[in-house]
């Protein structure tokens, strides 16, 4: 599993994104999932376009209306980042399958079913996620609780 560019400590453009719209998505009871940023090349002297892809998690089902509310309420600091462009904005739930693209994404689907591609066997073990750390991840399945640490997972994936 891998890390994204908000852990780490070089300067990243969209780090300072992330960092400015998460404290307004916890504020409206929802946690930021994924943040993708996406930029035009404009032509002549006008700046291109700005596509904005977020991923949000409400504690129980994200539904329609709480996209909604995340639109209009990070709306406003996009303008502020990127003025004189059009912006493009999409805001969505994780989705039923999703592949867990980061470390820092298991945290928010304690108590979901989660399998995950282990290097150690070349299969696929799926359980219940009881926690999870920097270092490893517990679950429970048919045989018990067991860990999972991050140096054998290739991939996982919400069920």
């Amino acid at each position: 599993m891998q890390n994204t560019a908000r852990q780490t400590k070089r300067y990243d453009p969209d780090k300072e994104l992330y960092l400015s719209l998460e404290p307004v998505i916890r504020g409206l009871g929802m946690a930021l999932i994924e943040l993708s940023v996406f930029r035009g090349k404009g032509r002549g002297e006008k700046p291109g376009s700005v596509q904005v892809r977020v991923v949000t998690l409400a504690k129980g089902v994200t539904g329609l209306d709480d996209c909604s509310r995340v639109h209009r309420g990070i709306m406003p600091r996009l303008e502020q980042a990127f003025p004189d462009r059009d912006i493009y904005l999409e805001v969505s739930s994780p989705g039923i399958n999703r592949t867990i693209k980061d470390i820092s994404e298991f945290a928010h689907y304690t108590g979901r079913e989660i399998k995950c591609y282990r290097t150690d066997i070349s299969d696929w073990t799926a359980g219940i996620l009881l926690a999870a750390d920097e270092q490893k991840l517990v679950f429970k399945g048919d045989e018990g609780e067991f860990e999972l640490p991050f140096e054998i997972i290739a991939k996982a994936q919400l069920i």
